[in-house]
């Protein structure tokens, strides 16, 4: 079964059990790019639902739709924003149009499902109309951004308590490790003594500074440029829609959503895309160091540093019984990789828009929230099957303390740099420690070279 429907470029035969229409069907057709569907990205199909919702409340308080119509399509959209309906957001995720097709994706699922409830058949257009109806007083230019705005400003919320998830997990860490002495390493070298507790909550730090840098790129993503129409001059916008609009948006949505300072600005500038990129990209850079460093100093375990042991998930060869890898971190990095990348492509399409609009907000969109909800995940599961996990070798970290020529250093005040470098040199050589070095050469009393060496000491001097 098949219904008619009609654009400007003529008519087309559109499948009767669907609830999107002609426009979302060339779409189909003209932009079969990735084989993602919009519907991938539930947090956007809500924004725009969103929108619709406090655009049609705008209209009931002004008068400018008719109240059935207007509560009809308020109707459908809650039905889409609580789960509904996200089957039907069928356009391809990269578009040509600066999400044109997106908007009249969710202009036409919207409009079937209001005519369904006012008891009418889908496509039924003179009763309720996904243009003149539930796209009133809108432009795609100003629909779109606002939507992915709103979708980011969500999925950044969720990212910040899967940051958090991880930033705790190694602060548990850090705990435990409190009083566990291990050698400190510059450059892939031996330095100087300190706690795997610190190590532990440097990273935890990290994350926690990370978690800032996204708040406050999230916090200027509900700068919203609706109402504002095409190009930000409010063309066709009834009197009053813009100030009614994003008050109901603020409700609607439970986020702090604001009007733009400068609608025209608004409508071209995608600086709140750029400033969450950047706070992603740093994060994932970070994140990925991280994963290097649990990676390293899980290495071997016999032939690498071996100091930290990784919970132990799956087998980790075809060919070669026993060995385990750290398939956590490993994947991980990969997640972050992706973002790195992911930032270059939004990077090049920011600048790549053109006097009063950006067209390329489709792929911003689209990889921003892909980096979001990846590095979300990441997080947890680092967390929750990775670093929960560890244990440290106390032994071994032991061992490589007290027989490392880097304790040396602490002898520096008392016996001069040179004298403690020979010390080093030969402790390298001959494989003897540096307290028997220095209580063979008669440098200091075995009382006083106890506490100079002690290990725990040097790695809290103060």
């Amino acid at each position: 079964m098949r219904r008619e429907e009609r654009d400007l470029i003529g008519v087309r035969e559109v499948r009767a059990d669907v609830y999107w229409g002609i426009h979302t069907l060339r779409a189909l057709e003209n932009f079969p790019l990735t084989g993602i569907a919009l519907s991938a990205h539930p947090e956007l199909v809500v924004a725009l639902a969103g929108v619709k919702e406090a655009a049609a409340l705008a209209h009931l308080d002004l008068g400018t739709l008719a109240q059935e119509r207007a509560l009809a399509v308020v109707a459908a959209c809650r039905e889409i924003r609580e789960g509904s309906l996200h089957d039907q957001f069928v356009v391809d995720v990269l578009q040509g149009g600066a999400g044109t097709s997106a908007n009249m994706n969710a202009n036409e699922v919207i409009a079937n499902r209001a005519l369904e409830l006012l008891g009418h058949a889908r496509g039924s257009y003179a009763h309720l109309h996904p243009h003149d109806d539930v796209n009133r007083s809108q432009s795609t230019n100003d629909v779109y951004p606002t939507a992915v705005k709103l979708a980011l400003y969500s999925a950044s919320g969720r990212l910040l308590d899967g940051m958090a998830v991880l930033r705790d997990a190694f602060a548990e860490r850090g705990g435990a490790f409190a009083k566990t002495v291990k050698l400190g390493r510059t450059q892939l070298q031996d330095a100087v003594p300190m706690t795997l507790g610190q190590e532990f909550d440097a990273f935890a730090l990290t994350v926690r500074d990370d978690a800032e840098f996204v708040r406050q790129a999230a916090d200027c993503l509900p700068e919203v440029n609706l109402g504002g129409t095409a190009i930000g001059t409010g063309l066709n916008a009834d009197a009053g829609f813009a100030r009614l609009a994003v008050g109901h948006l603020r409700t609607v949505t439970g986020a702090p959503v604001r009007a733009a300072r400068d609608l025209v600005e608004g409508t071209q500038g995608v600086g709140g895309f750029l400033r969450l990129s950047g706070a992603l990209r740093q994060f994932a850079l970070r994140l990925s160091k991280m994963c290097n460093d649990l990676r390293l100093l899980a290495s071997g375990p016999g032939a690498g540093l071996g100091e930290i042991r990784l919970p132990e998930l799956q087998a980790g060869s075809s060919i070669m019984p026993g060995k385990v890898n750290p398939v956590l971190p490993e994947a991980v990095n990969q997640v972050c990789f992706d973002v790195v990348g992911a930032d270059a492509a939004v990077c090049a399409a920011a600048q790549a828009g053109q006097l009063q609009l950006n067209a390329f907000e489709p792929l911003m969109a689209h990889h921003l929230l892909n980096s979001a909800n990846r590095l979300d995940a990441a997080c947890r599961l680092l967390a929750e099957r990775c670093v929960a996990g560890i244990e440290a070798d106390e032994e071994r970290l032991r061992e490589l303390v007290e027989r490392s020529a880097g304790l040396a250093t602490a002898l520096n005040p008392v016996v001069g740099y040179q004298r403690a470098t020979a010390l080093a040199r030969e402790c390298r050589e001959t494989g003897a420690t540096v307290r028997e070095l220095a209580l063979r050469d008669g440098l200091l009393p075995d009382g006083e070279l106890d506490v100079l060496l002690d290990p725990m000491r040097l790695a809290r001097p103060w």
